[in-house]
């Protein structure tokens, strides 16, 4: 336990709390939405604006965060105004924020920017700052599921019926898109954009192995990628891999178990139904 002593390490793990209750809420939205692949392409255009952020010399996770919600705003426009269908326009925004970013890197003078840590991610980096701006926005996203939790579980699950309730499905759209791109900026640092969509989808298609309640998932999320995120660290820390990685991977054991307790719970019932000739209840 030494390496708590370390202000890095400590830091990391406040950062892993925060991203786990961030990415539990919004996750379990994108993945109730199916907005996964938009999602993926908000990850990969956000690396257009780092690449903007080192160029002018500011805060590249700030420019991050402006193309990240102007490229998710732009699918929605250009799928709508221009009779674009959406798959093909998320296909473009993700392109060519890639390729923006690789411009503005490569015409930033002075060294380039590390860039496996964006896309692998660093979460020993972490500042104390990043933690507080982190603790800010998920007291914020907690305010706004609290505040406005049936509207948007109602648009999550069955859109239309929400729009038939009066609900303003128009306006908690928005109001998640713009929660998304921060959701997906800021967890960045954690596991970086070539895995960041791990952290929204797989801790959520693995409590919904066992539950299909909304507040269930978020719950069960949370703690999936807190302890994924503890792990990792842990692990990348006596083994010298980016924590990243290995993040993801306990992810995915985490999700690889899950289907395989459940495969053998069906085996054992079916042949205790065998046996006994009737549905056996409470296996």
């Amino acid at each position: 336990m030494e390496i708590l002593q370390y202000t890095f390490f400590r830091h990391a793990l406040w950062s892993s709390l925060l991203m786990s209750i961030a990415c539990g809420l919004v996750g379990t939205y994108v993945v109730s939405r199916r907005l996964v692949f938009i999602s993926g392409g908000i990850t990969h255009a956000s690396f257009g604006g780092l690449g903007i952020g080192f160029y002018l010399g500011i805060n590249p996770f700030l420019g991050a965060l402006g193309f990240a919600v102007l490229s998710a705003f732009g699918v929605e426009w250009a799928s709508k105004s221009y009779r674009v269908r959406e798959d093909s326009a998320i296909a473009a925004v993700w392109s060519l924020g890639m390729a923006v970013g690789m411009v503005f890197i490569v015409l930033t003078p002075g060294y380039a920017p590390n860039l496996s840590s964006y896309l692998f991610g660093n979460i020993l980096t972490v500042s104390q700052t990043d933690i507080l701006w982190t603790a800010a926005f998920v007291a914020v996203l907690c305010t706004v599921f609290a505040a406005l939790y049936r509207e948007i579980v109602y648009s999550a699950f069955d859109r239309d019926f929400a729009v038939t309730q009066g609900l303003p499905v128009k306006a908690v759209e928005c109001l998640m898109t713009v929660c998304i791109a921060v959701t997906i900026v800021l967890s960045i640092r954690l596991v970086g954009i070539m895995l960041l969509m791990s952290m929204l989808t797989v801790p959520q298609m693995t409590v919904n192995l066992f539950t299909a309640e909304f507040r269930r998932i978020v719950t069960g999320s949370i703690l999936l990628c807190l302890g994924a995120c503890i792990a990792g660290l842990f692990l990348s820390y006596y083994l010298r891999i980016p924590s990243g990685t290995f993040i993801i991977i306990v992810l995915i054991l985490f999700f690889l178990l899950a289907k395989g307790a459940l495969f053998l719970h069906g085996n054992l019932r079916r042949k205790m139904e065998l046996r006994c000739g009737k549905p056996v209840q409470g296996v």
